[in-house]
């Protein structure tokens, strides 16, 4: 996962009340069932992707080759996408949006059946694979993540180390005095926002799950006040506000740049990020670049314990379906299942595996010694959630609010805490009432 997939998720999901209620899509009901037999399997198919990088420099079609090696008959194309989500969008007003894609975030999950294929049961897939329930419409799944992310502080271990802290945090309260010990025994920046980029602050939300343990977030969200006392969201919220009122960031966060902070990271310029484990590769290659330690990039989770545990909750990349138009369902679905499977793209990219029993990433090892305990969570009412922030306007998948919050913590925006959590939690509350939840 990169940057861009980050930027196109928050924007796929700012983009859900713009509609696109798949006007072009079928109902064809057909299942993409995965072939007994890959001699019998034949056909060009067309992959379309958000990593135009790897689309670029050859590696998707080394990926294509190594899987022609077990569907001989089978020819892999792709199409990389800079602006996934807009381009996606149109094309899938036709039936022409490939033969295998990410879902855009942009589709609602009620309208799942309308532009895929079936890839089977979520009883049957959810015993071998993660996230199945992202993409389960009445029982049936209808996409598979290639890899999972873990959401937590990219930090500089030197520079955390030199301040004197070698435990990790287990309160907001602590964090804050690690970040007060930052301040002021180096040059450091303490904690740096990503103000000026937006995206960044999105990821904040991913907290939900974390604070309380809870593999039922999700639902809290449908169906309570995200920002009532204890609530994982307001402890999020809460701790970002405070970090910035007691002056551990940036002197300036309207003059942030997110690709020049992967080297000042690097180099110890930078402390601290709360970004996802899926920064930490981006963070090592800024390392080297610089000529500074990769060693020196760790990672973190939110300061929260539950009966004396970490916790860090799970979550999908984007996720790959079979367009329900596809003349090729059993290719397509053969391409998904090999790189899920066999491709070694989440061991590449040092991501989390769907595969229920694969071993943690080496940049996860860290949380597997301390004892941090993995979240799946149940996104039952992930697309009511989704309603729900769209009704009320608030935003949790988008940056606005919490730029609102970072200004009213610098002093650049009139009013209290406490007033605009509460602001928040009438506005959800409202749109509860109105979509009757």
């Amino acid at each position: 996962m990169n940057r861009r997939t980050v930027l196109a998720l928050a924007v796929g999901a700012a983009m859900l009340a713009s509609g696109c209620t798949g006007t072009g899509g079928t109902s064809k009901g057909a299942d993409a069932e995965a072939p007994d037999d890959p001699a019998k399997v034949g056909g060009t198919i067309t992959v379309l992707t958000h990593r135009t990088d790897l689309v670029q420099d050859g590696t998707m079609k080394k990926y294509a080759a190594e899987f022609s090696k077990t569907y001989p008959k089978v020819k892999v194309e792709f199409e990389g996408l800079t602006d996934y989500e807009g381009e996606v969008k149109i094309r899938m007003n036709t039936e022409n949006y490939g033969d295998v894609l990410m879902i855009p975030a942009v589709i609602e999950k009620k309208d799942y059946p309308k532009f895929f294929a079936s890839l089977g049961t979520r009883a049957e897939r959810s015993k071998k694979y993660r996230f199945t329930d992202y993409s389960t419409v009445q029982g049936k799944v209808y996409g598979q993540s290639p890899i999972g992310v873990v959401p937590g502080f990219v930090y500089n271990k030197k520079v955390w180390s030199a301040a004197g802290i070698t435990d990790w945090p287990t309160t907001p309260a602590e964090f804050l005095d690690d970040l007060e010990a930052i301040k002021s025994k180096s040059e450091a920046v303490p904690y740096y926002t990503n103000f000026k980029d937006m995206w960044p602050l999105t990821q904040w939300t991913n907290v939900n799950g974390s604070v309380g343990c809870d593999t039922g977030a999700t639902t809290r969200l449908a169906e309570g006040n995200p920002w009532a006392d204890g609530a994982d969201l307001r402890v999020a919220d809460t701790l970002l506000h405070d970090i910035v009122k007691s002056d551990l960031i940036e002197k300036d966060p309207t003059t942030t740049n997110w690709e020049a902070s992967k080297p000042r990271l690097a180099k110890g310029e930078i402390a601290t990020m709360w970004l996802g484990s899926w920064a930490i590769v981006q963070m090592q290659a800024a390392a080297k670049q610089a000529g500074t330690d990769p060693a020196d990039i760790a990672f973190m989770p939110f300061p929260a314990q539950k009966d004396g545990t970490f916790c860090a909750v799970t979550s999908p990349d984007y996720q790959q379906a079979v367009n329900v138009n596809s003349d090729h369902k059993a290719a397509a679905r053969a391409w998904i299942d090999w790189f899920t499977d066999k491709s070694g793209y989440a061991g590449a990219n040092l991501a989390l595996s769907p595969l229920k029993d694969a071993p943690l990433p080496d940049v996860l090892k860290p949380y597997e010694e301390a004892g941090v305990k993995l979240l799946d969570i149940d996104d039952t009412k992930g697309a009511e959630v989704k309603s729900l922030d769209n009704q009320s306007e608030v935003g949790i998948y988008k940056p606005d609010y919490r730029q609102d919050l970072v200004d009213l913590a610098r002093g650049a925006r009139k009013g209290s805490l406490d007033d605009f959590l509460a602001g928040l939690g009438d506005k959800w509350t409202e749109a509860q009432r109105n979509l009757g939840s």
